[in-house]
Order: C-alpha cells, then structure tokens, then sequence
C-alpha cells in the first residue's frame, strides 16, 4: 500500500501541510445572532482538528452581514466578536494542523438580506426549479464604489484572520456565490469595466486577490475556490476556467479547489444519479489534467471522493495535490485519522444511503414538491449532524431524511427570527 495521502505538502509561500487531506469547506450554522463565532463551532473545529486532517477550512465567513449565505453565518463587519474568533482560530489548530478561513460573499445567492436588497452584478434574478410563482427579489446591480468595497471587506476579513490565529485564508469564487457571479456570462451582463470579456469578469477576484497579498504578506497562505464550470449552457465554461487559472497562478496562489455548480445547477445535490455515476469518485477529476497543464500551483479536489485507494491513485497520477473531505466528515470526525493509518479503506458515503419515502408527505403531493423536500432533506441531513457535534451531542446516523428536513427547517427558522 503506498503512502501518498501521509506525505507533508509545501506551498508557494512556505507553510508546510503536514499530510494530503483536508476537511473541505461546509456552512455550518452556528453562529450566534449577532453572526459572531460560539462555542458550538469552537467544540466542532476542535473534533476536526483531532481527527488527523493536515487542514481545516471553515465554511464561509461573510464579509458584509446585510447579507447572508444562510441565517447562522459567522460574519466578520465591526460586530464584534473577536475574542471568539480567536477561540475558533485555537480550536481549529490544536492537533497542529493548518486551519484557513473560507471568506465569501453570497451576492444574488443572499438568504438573508437586512436591506431588503440582492447586490450582484447584474439585475438578473436566480431561476431555480420549483421556484416559479414565489416571491422574488430582483438583484440590483452594484456600483463601482460597491465593487471597491467589497474588495476591501475581502481585506479586512482576511487580515482579521491572520490576527486572530487562522493560519491561511481561502478566497470563495464558486458555487454561484458574489464572485461566481461576476466571471459568468449569465449573470453579468456589464457593459464597464467589471464585465463584457472574461478579464474584466475576473476582475473582482484578481483584485482582491493581489489587494489581499499585500495585506497578510507573502508567507501567509491563500487559496481560491474556483468552479471548473457552472453547468450551464452560456455561463462559467471550463474553457475560461483555465484562462482565470492561469491568472490566479501568475497572481502566486497557493492552493486552487476545484468545484463546480451553483443554485441553479447543483451536481452535488442530484438524489437522482444513476448508480454508476454515484460509484465515481472523484466528482471534478476530469478537470485535473487540464489545469494542471496551464498551471504548477497545488490543486485540490472536492467532491465524491471515498476510497483510500482511489485518493492514492488521484495524488499518484500528479493530477492532485490535497483530497477535501465533506459530508464524511459530518459523521465520522475520526475518518482522515483512519484513512492515514490504513484502518479505514473508504471514507463511509452517507448521502448514497438516505431514502425517502414521498408518502410521509400525504397524498396529491407534487412529484416537484417531494423532490425538493428529498434534496433539502438530504442537505439538511449533514447540518444536523453538525449542529448535533457543536452541541455536544454525537451524531445520529439513523435519522431519517424527513426528521432531518423538518429539524432544518425548524432550526433555520428560529435563526432567521433571532437575528439582530
């Protein structure tokens, strides 16, 4: 059995990561009211950081708390705080492993909004199935002084971070979030100099980018969040992908994660995958080779990964340099441990064992109606293990997909009504 997944990994800026996995990035819900750290994400990071991964990277820091990727964000915009964070930052690096700061902006994506606005690019509202007849939001377009001062937002997010003692940060630019949103075609359609060519739709990542180097300096480690592509006939395509991974090399990242999707196409929550499809590991490797000819920085892949012997085999093949780990690590906070040692030859793949039975809905219920409330609740499965862990509770692996949908819902509505 070769040994690849124990192998330390150097990157650009000289920090060191003590192995090849890593506890991907996952909202996580536990804020408190007032979008500050708590002890429920202190308890859960500390499990994380005693499971053997070489990193952590938490789920998305807001940069702006007018608005949010969902109601229990931490956020980081003069609420205070700071003490916490540092708690969190402690937590997450007390095995000695790394631990980065994932900072995002939801943009258009926003399930929260204080002002009653969206900003993104463009005033072109999100088209979700299931969502046809429900009231809608219709984005505004920001200005160039809002552009400059989300870049700033970025900065200060990040600088507060290595303050408090995260050790690297990781800039979001997937999954339909605010900077996603800027390098698709679909939902920018600007015609100054943040839109049109893909220059100038990359614009707002590369800015922030270089403004965030030069505030945490050259030995603090940044990485970016990118989709491979969005999916989507006249979005993100993988084409442009490699021509923004080209610039974000020239920019000297350290860590690029490979992802894909956003709201209107999530590939990572199709319940319905034929079973051969669910068997492939590895949800974006496809894409691996192609950037790693255009570029030398580590890249790491996220996404459908599970088998000791199928991550050898990815790192082996000098596509991949890190595996993110997610929904396993939701249950099982031990796995990377496991895996490293060889007393697990699979990381256990929860979400291929949840079933829903559409009749617990009643009946007339419509067939769209029941698959959302199959996706939520698949979705909303792995929060409540979260929640579970960071109240001190350990996880319920027989929770059935309906009671997980229901807890969700309920949780994240007395979130919404608690905010302040």
């Amino acid at each position: 059995m070769s040994d690849l997944l124990s192998q330390p990994l150097k990157l650009p800026c000289g920090a060191t990561l003590s192995n090849r996995l890593a506890k991907a990035p996952l909202t996580e819900g536990l804020a408190d009211p007032h979008n500050r750290a708590t002890d429920k994400l202190v308890r859960l990071y500390r499990r994380w950081s005693e499971g053997g991964a070489g990193m952590l990277v938490s789920g998305n820091v807001q940069v702006d708390r007018r608005y949010l990727e969902r109601p229990g964000n931490v956020a980081i915009d003069d609420n205070g705080g700071l003490d916490m964070i540092r708690a969190y930052a402690k937590a997450g690096t007390s095995a000695g492993n790394h631990f980065w700061m994932q900072i995002n902006h939801p943009g258009r994506q926003a399930a929260v909004t204080r002002d009653g606005t969206l900003p993104a690019p463009s005033a072109i509202p999100l088209k979700i199935a299931g969502a046809a007849g429900k009231a809608q939001i219709i984005p505004r377009a920001m200005t160039e002084e809002e552009i400059l001062d989300i870049i700033q937002r970025f900065v200060k997010v990040a600088t507060t971070a290595r303050e408090c003692g995260f050790t690297g940060v990781q800039i979001h630019a997937a999954h339909g979030y605010l900077f996603s949103q800027f390098l698709s075609g679909l939902s920018n359609i600007r015609t100054d100099a943040w839109g049109g060519s893909l220059e100038n739709r990359a614009r707002p990542l590369l800015e922030t980018v270089r403004a965030v180097r030069r505030a945490v300096g050259a030995d603090f480690p940044i990485s970016v969040k990118l989709n491979s592509a969005d999916f989507q006939q006249g979005g993100f395509s993988n084409d442009e992908c490699l021509d923004v991974v080209r610039w974000l090399g020239e920019e000297k990242i350290d860590l690029l994660e490979i992802t894909g999707g956003n709201y209107e196409e999530l590939p990572w929550a199709d319940t319905t995958k034929k079973e051969s499809t669910r068997l492939r590991e590895g949800y974006f490797m496809e894409y691996a080779d192609r950037m790693r000819k255009v570029t030398t920085m580590p890249l790491m892949i996220t996404g459908g990964m599970r088998s000791r012997k199928a991550m050898e085999e990815a790192l082996a093949g000098d596509g991949m340099d890190v595996i993110g780990l997610g929904r396993p690590m939701c249950v099982d906070t031990d796995i990377c441990h496991k895996l490293l040692a060889g007393e697990s030859p699979a990381a256990r793949s929860y979400e291929h064992e949840l079933t829903f039975n559409p009749s617990v809905l009643g009946p007339d219920v419509p067939a769209d109606v029941a698959k959302a409330v199959e996706m939520w609740g698949n979705i909303g499965w792995f929060f409540v293990q979260l929640w579970r862990i960071g109240e001190g509770q350990e996880p319920d692996r027989n929770m059935g997909l309906y009671e997980a949908y229901n807890i969700y819902k309920e949780k994240e509505g007395a979130l919404t009504a608690g905010l302040a």
